[in-house]
């Protein structure tokens, strides 16, 4: 990096951030970053740090910015939307979001991101605002946190299976549990498998 030019420097130490943030800019934010005239500027960098190895250029991915050995151990991972810590809320479409995670952060692999609302869940440490990761499964074992959708709404609550039916249970003693009708619209969405707290 010695011969990088101090104003290259700085944008390789912008980029550095960013991904490691999970967010990598856009060309649009190098060039508001540094006060260049155009997205060309910061393309121009971009370019010279992807030829000197120093980040990677991931084609045809908006925002496709990673650095070298990044793909071996991150996991580019979708925010789709919102799930429920507290009464189920309906299903969200999401955005274009996307978060470069380090997969160790997770119990599981997940493939997708929800942000959680509501505090049912916060004596698991789930609060407000966390980035829920979900591995995707239609089963799910007696005690586990779930992300499940009950009548086209979302929640995400431990499992409870009794001789009677089962039940989604809080882990805030404010919030009744909820009693799954035997002719609910009822299925596990996914498996929760870590969060990312975002200042």
């Amino acid at each position: 990096m010695s011969d990088l030019s101090p104003q290259r420097a700085a944008v390789l130490e912008f980029l550095r951030e960013r991904i490691a943030a999970g967010v990598p800019p856009s060309l649009a934010e190098i060039a508001a970053a540094f006060g260049f005239a155009s997205r060309n500027a910061a393309q121009r960098h971009v370019q010279a740090l992807v030829s000197a190895g120093l980040v990677e250029l991931q084609a045809g991915q908006k925002r496709g910015l990673r650095l070298p050995g990044q793909g071996d151990r991150m996991a580019a991972l979708p925010v789709l939307g919102r799930v429920a810590a507290g009464v189920p809320i309906g299903p969200d479409t999401g955005s274009d979001r996307v978060l470069w995670l380090d997969r160790s952060v997770f119990s599981l692999r997940p493939d997708y991101l929800l942000r959680v609302e509501g505090d049912s869940m916060i004596d698991d440490g789930i609060l407000e605002g966390d980035l829920v990761g979900v591995h995707r499964s239609r089963d799910a074992r007696d005690g586990q946190t779930v992300v499940a959708r009950l009548d086209d709404a979302i929640t995400i609550k431990r499992l409870e299976h009794r001789a009677g039916g089962v039940r989604l249970l809080p882990r805030n003693p404010a919030h009744a549990p909820i009693v799954i009708a035997a002719d609910a619209d009822f299925a596990i969405e996914g498996l929760y498998c870590g969060l990312v707290r975002q200042g």
